[in-house]
């Protein structure tokens, strides 16, 4: 099994910054990705970004709504995937999940993603 755990979520500002960690442990997989979604109240969980975490790769993926705002990153040695959030505004507000998909591609369909963390709360008041 897989678990991750994510912090870093909160109240802020439009135009304030957070980042959010997610700490992955437990088994691993020779090619995965690991990413970010969030779910917003009524709506359904959306793609926000991705990071390629096969051999050198790192090659990352974001959503439309996000890019040139938003940054993730990773650090192999720690098994961490950040999200770099800047320039928040009040429709970031979500419920922000870290998620793997343990496959060399990717997927913006949360039903791809196989192991999610328990979301952590992004509010952005304007």
């Amino acid at each position: 099994q897989v678990q991750l755990v994510e912090s870093g979520g909160g109240l802020v500002q439009a135009g304030d910054s957070l980042r959010l960690a997610c700490a992955a442990s437990g088994r691993t997989f020779s090619r995965y990705h690991m990413g970010w979604f969030r779910q917003a109240p009524g709506k359904e969980r959306d793609f926000v970004a991705a990071i390629n975490w096969s051999g050198g790769g790192g090659n990352t993926y974001y959503a439309d709504s996000v890019k040139g705002r938003f940054t993730i990153s990773r650090d192999s040695a720690e098994n961490t995937v950040y999200l770099q959030m800047n320039s928040l505004k009040p429709e970031d507000t979500a419920v922000y999940y870290c998620a793997l998909i343990p496959y060399s591609y990717y997927s913006r369909r949360a039903e791809d993603w196989r192991y999610w963390g328990q979301g952590t709360q992004v509010t952005v008041s304007s």
